[in-house]
């Protein structure tokens, strides 16, 4: 039989969670805007992607906002020259701090070590996969928790 390793409680050191937009947009965890086709969800994000480029306080805050910062934005589904750019910069972004990962000679998965590689290479503090469900990677849909969480 395998050892399994176990942790008390008491040992875990507790940490605050850090947030892009509180409550809404953790630091370092996966959120998902979720909604029909055509609702704007696309569109939402880069209106928040614009606000956080120029450092502009979000919606519902005490109406301070953060230094700018670096968003790297993945889509399968609209192209950067025709839809993304031209959205993000008619809601007032830095097109400067909008970024792409090329796919060119191969296709981004969630677990690629482009991402890591490109958030540390850029500083990036929000990364965009849209939809997520396109970069889960190979043999995983999101309905297949395990699979999901290999590929993360």
């Amino acid at each position: 039989m395998t050892e399994i390793e176990i942790t008390k409680a008491s040992e875990v050191k507790v940490r605050e969670i850090e947030w892009l937009w509180y409550p809404y947009i953790p630091f370092g965890k996966i959120t998902v805007v979720q909604g029909d086709a055509g609702d704007g969800k696309s569109t939402f994000v880069l209106n928040l992607a614009a606000m956080l480029s120029q450092g502009q306080p979000m919606p519902f805050t005490d109406g301070t906002g953060q230094p700018p910062i670096n968003i790297i934005y993945q889509s399968s589904e609209d192209d950067a020259d025709d839809t993304i750019v031209p959205r993000f910069i008619s809601a007032g972004g830095d097109p400067e701090r909008l970024l792409f990962i090329s796919e060119k000679e191969r296709y981004l998965s969630f677990s690629d070590e482009r991402l890591i590689q490109a958030v540390r290479q850029t500083g990036a503090r929000l990364v965009v996969l849209d939809p997520l469900s396109a970069y889960i990677g190979e043999g995983a849909g999101t309905g297949e928790a395990q699979a999901v969480q290999a590929a993360g």
